[in-house]
């Protein structure tokens, strides 16, 4: 007789999470608040699909970088192709323009667009294999003007979002006229102390060097400190691209540093990069990051537009805002037999119509246990409708913060309640 296996614990896949009812709230707020502050900027929201060919990623994010050589969630379909996962908007932000020519609209390219990414990383506070990113592009504008512009819209929304004690990091990582001879220094720096690098980033040295400014590693961040810097190599027109970007975030009156070894961990950065880091993130201190990809829309096959954006990753944002979740506010029915469920039927479908919150559970209870159950859930009201509130045509309305008792037709009920609501 064969012993029955037990039965296998469902459970989340490692490096997800659920993000229950309460915590959704305080997303829906920082979604809305981001949404509210980039229309105010002129951009508007693009949807792209989570999935894509996996050659868009390879192409657009970078051969040698670590997203592609190690974290993209990668499958064969059904028919033969490989796919993958997104695990950033850019690539799919550049095709859908293509595609569509959208370069051809009147329409500012400015878009906005929040939503889940995928990277098979090692999951810790703040980072998980499917997060969720709130990211901004612009396209067809070179000035640096932009650039400044969208750092301040970064702090905007951060100090909406209650982030505190932040600090910008800039750099400029040159152009394809600069870069050659950079990547050359960089790759004679990289082998002379390549014996003290960790194994991964003696493979970044004979690859990319640049990418060793990623590594967290303390003796590779130690040897990255002394390799050359890139500020020192850019041609005419990147030098004077950075310096006016500096004016402007000046203008502005934006706290910053220049920081020679920012790169990001893209490959496609051109000119300016940036990070908006914060003290009350310890080592991942980073809460929004960007940077110019003035080439990246022409190596596609499209036109030859420029572009720059920023993401913010969304579960480490929310660790360090401060944002107050508004009190529910909704009316409970508490009714009595099918007549009074009918009653309390017709007039929630009154209420909602003029935007009132109501909760109707359909469970017998006495009024008692009505009572109870309105304060164990928060109620801020409820409506009693018994037999004699049947015959006489009015209810019965208690306010459960104040304990004040109103009697009244629907309609009348429903003027005091919006009434009240205007008042707090």
């Amino acid at each position: 007789m064969s012993q029955e296996q037990p039965k296998k614990e469902l459970s989340a896949i490692k490096g997800t999470r659920d993000i229950l009812p309460e915590e959704a709230r305080i997303w829906q707020i920082a979604e809305a608040q981001a949404k509210e502050i980039f229309t105010l900027y002129g951009y508007r929201e693009l949807r792209a699909p989570i999935i894509e060919p996996t050659e868009l990623f390879e192409k657009g994010t970078g051969a040698s970088s670590d997203i592609v050589t190690k974290e993209m969630y990668t499958f064969t379909d059904k028919g033969g192709r490989s796919i993958t996962l997104r695990p950033e908007y850019t690539p799919s932000v550049v095709r859908a323009i293509i595609e569509h020519r959208l370069d051809l609209q009147p329409l500012p390219l400015r878009f906005y667009y929040i939503g889940p990414m995928f990277r098979y990383d090692k999951p810790q506070k703040g980072r998980y294999r499917q997060f969720h990113q709130i990211d901004i592009e612009v396209f067809g504008e070179k000035d640096p003007a932009v650039d400044a512009e969208i750092v301040e819209m970064a702090h905007r929304l951060l100090k909406k979002l209650g982030v505190e004690n932040v600090l910008t990091l800039v750099n400029s990582v040159g152009c394809k006229k600069c870069r050659p001879a950079y990547g050359e220094a960089l790759r004679k720096a990289a082998q002379a102390v390549k014996e003290k690098l960790c194994p991964d980033c003696q493979r970044k040295a004979d690859i990319n060097p640049l990418r060793i400014f990623d590594c967290k590693v303390e003796t590779c961040r130690e040897a990255a400190s002394t390799f050359p810097k890139i500020t020192d190599y850019l041609c005419p027109d990147c030098r004077q691209h950075f310096q006016k970007f500096l004016e402007y975030l000046d203008f502005y009156g934006i706290n910053y540093q220049v920081e020679p070894t920012l790169v990001r961990g893209l490959d496609y950065y051109t000119k300016t990069a940036f990070e908006i880091v914060t003290e009350n993130l310890g080592a991942q201190n980073a809460v929004c990051g960007g940077g110019r990809y003035d080439d990246m829309v022409r190596e596609f096959g499209g036109p030859d537009l420029c572009g720059i954006g920023f993401a913010m990753g969304v579960e480490r944002l929310l660790s360090v805002a401060r944002i107050e979740k508004p009190r529910d506010s909704f009316v409970y029915f508490a009714y009595m037999g099918e007549e009074g469920k009918k009653q309390s039927l017709a007039t929630a479908r009154l209420w909602r119509s003029k935007g009132i919150e109501c909760l109707v559970e359909f469970k017998d209870r006495g009024l008692k246990a009505h009572f109870s159950r309105a304060n164990k859930i928060g109620a801020d009201w409820v409506l009693i409708i018994g037999q004699d509130e049947l015959s006489k045509g009015k209810f019965q309305l208690k306010n459960m913060l104040d304990s004040k008792q109103y009697e009244g037709t629907s309609e009348e009920l429903a003027e005091l309640i919006l009434k009240q609501g205007q008042k707090t």
